[in-house]
């Protein structure tokens, strides 16, 4: 058995799928979902902004 012949072997490239057509309701869920997208990227940058909530640092148990 030579090198090339092991390991696993590639999938046959699926034919790719038509465009589907989009009606008013697929149309109204892709604005909403580019909506809330832009809604996470902006509470992300508002987040970046203040840095880390929990600023304490390593804990110590207080043992000795």
């Amino acid at each position: 058995m030579s090198g090339r012949e092991g390991g696993k072997k590639k999938p046959l490239k699926a034919p790719k799928k038509d465009a589907k057509e989009l009606d008013d309701d697929d149309m109204a869920f892709k604005q909403k979902q580019k909506e809330a997208q832009k809604a996470l990227e902006a509470a992300k940058a508002n987040a970046s902004k203040k840095g880390p909530l929990v600023g304490g640092g390593i804990k110590k148990s207080g043992k000795k």
